[in-house]
């Protein structure tokens, strides 16, 4: 048995450009190779990127897999193990893993355990594998599998049974909340049982709604972490086998983030890969001293540079001077383009033109959507002016009651922070400020209590319960699947838990209208949570 250097390749394909991925694999097999790789592990499915969806099914996919193929042949004297779509003779598509080396294909292997669950839709474009590929390089026994397949014990045993000693594991598995660790955790305690080395190789980028962190690792027999490369991090990270040891040694292992780190850096990653890989050169958002715009205007700044943000404060007859002054103040604070425009034309305007039809009726919530409708417009046409995306500011707890106006402040193409309830966005703001030599969100947005202001003296929990206990229910409700007996039993008062459910289920129309959001949760809007809009269901029991 010899001693081997081993690399993980931690990127994000560039999902349906092949000729690009082949050209980064290259790239970076390469760069492993100088620094005396002897391996190199990429992601699941790297040459076309997770989750391709129906681009599976176009016609040219085999032509231009087998271009990949061609790229990756020109690398010599380092074995590759790359994920790629294997499509058969006899018409079978599947999930495949390719081990190559000096150019020419030593096995593939297809993954056998197909997700069909929560974000995963595998079924629908593969067939499972039954044959397990096992190869012997420089003395040693390697093993392969694909993300699904190392949670499926029955599987992880047949590899042990053929005296597999490292399992070489190529993944794209989506992140939220606590995964990265218990990830770690999980499959330290795996190898432990199987007496199995595990090189776990994943994904790390943002792809539409779904983020992958990365947090590749290598852990050893014993269940010791050998190795483990940062979340939301894109490199190549090498571990080292001693031969000698019989054992990986102990290279860098990156401390796990605290919950707020974590959740804040996904959503810095994920808004800055969708806005570069969707092409626009920047974006603009309504800041209107509130909390939820503030924390989005500095997550945008922190992924794309703020010189590529423009904030636009649009006041009107309720809006505060100090909403006016805080977000002023943040705008130069981040050094982000920022102007003010006036609405109070626009509604009347529209006042006057709705007169004839509404005449002498009294106002209510029409006029305070007028209101949000004229700032929505605006961002839209300096969107589609300077060919910015705009971003809507919009929390998980806003959306999940419907607290928020259709074709106004949820007008946008990217969600921030669609998957965050309000009182994480308080922590999060907390964070932010706290990793800065001096704040960028000032005090009294985070202090003061949040108000929509569309009318006088407006605050939120005029409308809603105090959002630690409104989050509570709805994280019952939407995380839990708890009932509404369930929920009361937990201590809730009967009445405010039947208003909250009933405005979730009533404005499931809305949120089917809403941009998407990086999901950080195991119960997203659109992916995972899909409630039919029209339906008898009694929320009782």
């Amino acid at each position: 048995m010899n001693s081997f250097k081993i690399a993980l390749a931690q990127f994000s394909p560039h999902i349906g450009n092949l000729e690009a991925n082949a050209e980064k694999m290259l790239e970076q097999a390469n760069e492993a190779k100088k620094q005396n790789a002897d391996i190199i592990v990429f992601p699941e499915l790297s040459t076309v990127g997770y989750p391709a969806e129906d681009l599976l099914l176009r016609p040219s996919l085999s032509k231009r897999t087998k271009q990949a193929f061609d790229k990756l042949a020109e690398i010599k004297g380092i074995v590759l193990v790359f994920g790629f779509v294997n499509q058969t003779e006899d018409g079978q598509r599947y999930n495949s893993a390719a081990v190559m080396k000096d150019g020419q294909v030593l096995g593939v292997y297809n993954k056998q355990n197909l997700p069909n669950y929560s974000v995963f839709d595998e079924k629908r474009y593969f067939s499972e594998g039954h044959q397990h590929l096992v190869f012997e390089y420089l003395g040693h026994k390697f093993g392969v599998l694909i993300c699904e397949d190392i949670w499926a014990l029955p599987t992880v045993q047949q590899l042990a049974q053929l005296n597999v000693e490292t399992v070489l594991v190529l993944n794209a598995s989506p992140y939220e909340v606590g995964k990265p660790q218990h990830r770690v955790e999980t499959m330290s305690a795996l190898a432990k049982q199987m007496n199995l080395n595990l090189v776990y190789c994943n994904q790390a980028g943002g792809q539409d709604d779904l983020i992958f962190d990365g947090t590749s690792f290598v852990i050893g027999k014993e269940g010791k972490v050998a190795l483990q490369a940062p979340s939301f991090q894109q490199g190549l990270y090498l571990a080292e086998f001693d031969a000698e040891q019989k054992a990986f040694k102990t290279g860098t292992v990156t401390p796990a983030l605290d919950t707020m780190a974590e959740i804040y850096q996904s959503l810095v990653m994920a808004t800055r890969d969708y806005v570069q890989r969707s092409g626009f050169p920047g974006v603009i958002l309504g800041l209107s001293g509130g909390i939820d715009s503030a924390l989005t205007l500095a997550i945008a700044a922190d992924a794309i540079g703020p010189e590529n943000v423009q904030a636009v404060m649009m006041p009107y007859t309720y809006t505060s001077q100090i909403s006016v002054e805080d977000a002023a103040a943040q705008a130069k604070t981040m050094g982000v383009t920022f102007g003010i425009a006036e609405i109070n034309p626009i509604v009347s305007s529209f006042m006057h033109a709705l007169y004839p039809f509404f005449g002498n009726s009294p106002a209510d919530a029409t006029e305070e959507n007028l209101q949000a409708r004229s700032r929505g417009t605006l961002l839209m046409a300096l969107s589609n002016k300077f060919g910015n995306l705009v971003l809507s500011t919009g929390n998980k707890s806003e959306l999940a009651v419907g607290y928020c106006t259709l074709y106004g402040d949820m007008a946008g193409g990217f969600a921030v922070l669609k998957d965050v309830y309000k009182t994480i966005v308080f922590e999060l703001a907390k964070y932010r400020n706290s990793i800065a030599a001096a704040p960028v969100i000032p005090e009294r947005v985070i202090s003061r209590p949040p108000s929509a202001e569309l009318r006088p003296d407006q605050k939120d929990q005029d409308s809603l319960p105090a959002y630690d206990m409104l989050d509570a229910i709805l994280y019952a409700y939407i995380e839990e699947d708890a009932s509404q007996d369930d929920i009361i039993a937990k201590g809730f008062d009967a009445e405010t838990v039947a208003k909250i459910i009933r405005l979730v289920d009533l404005n499931e129309y809305k949120r089917r209208q809403g941009a998407i959001g990086p999901r950080i949760s195991s119960r997203a809007f659109s992916r995972e949570r899909r409630y039919p809009i029209v339906n008898g269901w009694k929320p009782g029991v």
